[in-house]
């Protein structure tokens, strides 16, 4: 069967015609941009975000490093992979392996890319950073205030399993855990 060729977009870049802050928060803040397209004025409200790295920690008995992480905005613990937002000017990679150490107290001997994502792009910019995290050694956690996290490491069975039953209904640890299972590892068991 031959390969089909990707059709090139029609869709052009719009270019806002003003940008207005409307809301500053300490991790994130608010543009209303307004464009012109099709002869009409538009606005969106965007959510600007500096990004985020989210590691998928191995340890070395095969199971997987996962938190159970208090989310105040859904009400409930929800099963992740650690993750966390850039701080100014950090590399992803520093990112992925300080959130390692600060939620799961662990270090990891190796850091490598897996993909990155754009996390919700109808309202917002957040890139999403995901990384494997191997050779992992035991150290003290260092959550930062407010937060409540608990380590649940499952077998990377256990944890597709989760996916399949509803146990975890995050995002970003479904991309993580999926893409590996079906790129990286190759859906090997």
């Amino acid at each position: 069967m031959p390969k089909l060729q990707p059709k090139l977009s029609s869709l052009r870049r719009v270019c806002p015609v003003n940008n207005e802050r409307v809301f500053e928060s300490r991790r994130f803040h608010v543009e209303r941009r307004s464009f012109e397209h099709g002869g009409r004025m538009h606005t969106h409200d965007i959510v600007v975000h500096p990004g985020a790295a989210v590691v998928l920690p191995f340890l070395d008995d095969g199971r997987i490093v996962l938190i159970r992480n208090y989310r105040v905005a859904v009400g409930d613990a929800l099963l992740e992979v650690p993750a966390g937002t850039l701080d100014p000017s950090e590399l992803s990679a520093e990112c992925a392996a300080r959130e390692l150490t600060e939620e799961t107290g662990y270090r990891a001997g190796r850091v490598e890319p897996l993909l990155s994502i754009y996390s919700t792009p109808g309202i917002m910019t957040e890139r999403m950073y995901i990384f494997t995290a191997r050779d992992l050694i035991t150290g003290q956690r260092s959550l930062d205030d407010g937060e409540q996290i608990e380590l649940a490491p499952l077998l990377y069975a256990d944890a597709l399993a989760a996916i399949s039953d509803g146990r975890i209904v995050d995002g970003k640890t479904i991309v993580a855990l999926l893409y590996y299972d079906r790129f990286a590892r190759g859906g090997k068991q």
